[in-house]
């Protein structure tokens, strides 16, 4: 959460009505983030921006603008988040989709539309979110409007239409923009906006363009009556287009194209844009919402009389402040002191757990404030539609759901991303082990994309990141915010040892050193066994070679020689060992003794002829886009996978289905990235084990 200590007045705010929130979102290097700070700008003249770090560009931002209508004569409050544009932030992203009530994509005209901010189209496309577009950069070399215009109708469909053109000068240089509806030309090039009519010239590119705009606008709008009077040859008045515009924005049918340059050009034409067109937050719709009894209800969005639902959008685990969290209001009033009931079901709804285990509480409210310009301002009350910030809810989650204690209710949690590129992290020294655990407790409060968890195999501690960026904040937190000094040695992947081969081996345990010795004599015969058959122990034995009651012992010592391993120390599976003779004294023989008799005959029937190494396989399923499909197929081929299924999408994606050993995905959170420049993502299970190639073996054996 990036918040500013500056503290300011709260703003006004009567009813929902007020009210505006709008997530920009738009991939890293869209310009997304510098458009936010103008927009802030516009209506605060004394802003500065916050340096540009890690926590900063990896974090959901929040603050508010107001903004003056003067056609409608009306003051709104603006809440503008700024949700991150990199991928391994995409918790973040989603948590701002569920935040506002509407979103401007950001795209560069340098570096045209990307599938990431393709697939998120989409997605907001699903929930009928209202949405505009802003095309930066136009200042740039490589800039072109009108490829980037017919890339962005190509992907996202006939709804979405300039709303503007470029105005440029003598040099073509963008210094403003044209209005398809109105014909006014709006010229920043003196510093401020100036408004003048068209001139014949920028008529008649307004008019190239103004015909298919209207058209569109008028079928959008969802108006029978209009589109019929449009089509008879009516002339409709531009205050009926005006409305058509707004009612189609509203509605999620309908998106507006906005020119802009990245020194403020175009940022008033985006807040009006925000102001008259986007919902207020009594249009709100949520997935499934639920009672205490599971039972679906039909929670009274936007309604300041209704029972409180909110949720947890983000949450801060502050070392020495405590736990902040910047709380949605949905419906009803919350005030500080007033008791909430606290729901988080995700494993329950989702089948996820993402860190902590299904919850119920109640929690008091503490302190509320409420973004006021880049700053802060504390609040006696909080309504339907409002963002707020939340203090001492400590036992309240990122995505958890806030309600009226008489009326207690659960809301369906956004979407996380699993994250899949796993770091072994070790307390640097002694004093750092204690504070280890108490800083990954609250890192994981904050951030639900992070897992963190102990392989029982090797016994690491693992944290699993979203990707390079991620792991990377994440350590700089540990190291910066809780001052915890960590190491990150080479993940080390639990393998397994098998018999390749039939062998014999005699285990001799004989040893006399006064009193009571100790004796056992056993020989075995060790057999490879079916894959994933374990251990299977056979007795042969004849004619009381080894006394009945140490057969038992001799299971019992080869079972702890399978666990320990033989040639490598990695456990040993899927044998089967048949004990057919031995010797045994009638005094000095005991359980001890067979056991240990058992464990060296297996040790005696191991080596390198008859074992070999198993590596784990993990089932993957890489959804990607068509144009990279060949690049992510040789990919899996040189990391040793065997594909096993394509699935063709209607989206312009395929699902590649394969079985990679796990040593070959340590790192393919990152590498995936590369090859299909972000817009690819995968799933992993564990399949099993298999045999690893014996230069592979050789190799492994020859490390340790």
């Amino acid at each position: 959460m990036h918040m500013s200590s500056k503290t300011n007045t709260a703003p006004r705010i009567q009813g929902p009505e007020d009210l505006r929130n709008v997530v920009l979102v738009g991939s890293a290097g869209s310009g997304k983030t510098t458009l936010f700070q103008n927009l802030l700008r516009a209506r605060i003249p004394d802003h500065r921006p916050d340096k540009e770090d890690a926590e900063r560009t990896s974090t959901l931002a929040l603050a508010s603008v107001v903004d003056h209508n003067d056609t409608a004569g009306d003051d709104v409050v603006v809440n503008l988040l700024d949700a991150p544009g990199h991928p391994d932030f995409a918790g973040e992203l989603r948590a701002g989709l569920r935040a506002a009530d509407g979103a401007v994509f950001v795209i560069s005209a340098a570096d045209g539309l990307d599938p990431i901010t393709t697939s998120l189209w989409a997605e907001c496309a699903a929930t009928g979110m209202p949405r505009a577009i802003v095309i930066t950069k136009l200042d740039t070399d490589k800039a072109d409007f009108e490829a980037t215009l017919d890339a962005i109708t190509t992907a996202f469909g006939s709804g979405t239409h300039p709303a503007y053109l470029p105005l440029e000068d003598e040099d073509g240089q963008v210094i403003g923009n044209m209005s398809l509806l109105t014909g006014h030309v709006h010229d920043y090039s003196s510093g401020r906006r100036v408004t003048t009519d068209a001139d014949e010239a920028q008529r008649s590119l307004i008019e190239a363009f103004r015909t298919d705009y209207v058209e569109s606008i008028i079928t959008e709008s969802e108006d029978d009556a209009l589109l019929e009077r449009y089509f008879n040859g009516d002339e409709l008045n531009n205050d009926q287009v005006v409305e058509a515009l707004l009612s189609a924005m509203y509605h999620g049918n309908f998106f507006p194209v906005i020119p802009v340059r990245l020194d403020g050009i175009g940022t008033e034409e985006i807040l009006g844009l925000v102001h008259r067109g986007f919902p207020h937050p009594n249009r709100r719709t949520l997935p499934l919402v639920v009672d205490a009894d599971d039972e679906p209800i039909d929670p009274q969005l936007g309604s300041v009389e209704g029972p409180l639902l909110a949720e947890s959008i983000r949450t801060i685990a502050d070392p020495y402040a405590g736990h902040l969290s910047m709380v949605r209001v949905y419906s009803g009033v919350l005030t500080p002191e007033a008791a909430v009931h606290v729901a988080g079901h995700r494993e329950g709804i989702t089948g996820v757990r993402h860190g902590r285990e299904d919850h119920d509480d109640t929690e008091r409210i503490g302190l509320l404030t409420v973004p006021a310009g880049t700053g802060t301002a504390p609040v006696d009350r909080a309504i339907a539609g409002q963002i707020v910030y939340v203090a001492k809810l400590s036992r309240t989650d990122t995505s958890d759901t806030l309600s009226d204690p008489g009326h207690p209710a659960v809301i369906e949690p956004w979407e996380l991303p699993e994250p899949l590129l796993p770091t072994a992290i070790e307390a640097a020294g002694r004093g750092d082990e204690d504070k280890l655990a108490t800083a990954l407790g609250r890192l994981l409060v904050e951030d639900p994309t992070v897992r963190v968890g102990r392989d029982p195999d090797t016994d690491q501690m693992l944290l699993w990141t979203m990707g390079q960026a991620h792991r990377d904040l994440v350590l700089a937190r540990l190291r910066g915010r809780y001052g915890v000094q960590v190491t990150t040695p080479p993940v080390r992947v639990g393998l397994r040892e098998t018999f390749v081969a039939p062998a014999e081996g005699h285990g001799r345990h004989v040893k006399q050193s006064g009193g009571h010795g100790q004796y056992a004599i056993c020989d075995i015969r060790v057999e490879p066994g079916e894959r994933g058959s374990g251990f299977t122990f056979v007795d042969e034995v004849v004619g009381g070679a080894v006394p009945r009651q140490f057969i038992g012992s001799v299971e019992k010592g080869i079972a702890a020689q399978l666990a320990k391993g033989t040639i490598s120390g990695h456990p040993m599976v899927d044998v089967r060992v048949t004990l057919h003779d031995g010797k045994a004294h009638s005094v000095d023989s005991s359980d001890m003794a067979f056991q240990s008799a058992g464990a060296l005959a297996l040790r005696e029937a191991a080596n390198p002829a008859t074992v070999a190494l198993l590596e784990p396989i993990d089932e993957i399923a890489v959804h990607c886009p068509n144009e990279y499909l060949g690049a992510v197929m040789t990919d899996l081929s040189n990391r040793r996978g065997q594909v096993s299924g394509t699935e063709p999408g209607d989206d312009g994606f395929t699902t590649v289905t394969a079985r990679v050993p796990v040593l070959e995905l340590l790192e393919y959170a990152i590498d995936l990235r590369g090859i299909a420049r972000g817009a690819a993502s995968f799933t992993r299970a564990r399949s099993g084990f298999e045999l690893m190639p014996a230069t592979k073996a050789a190799a492994h054996l020859g490390e340790h």
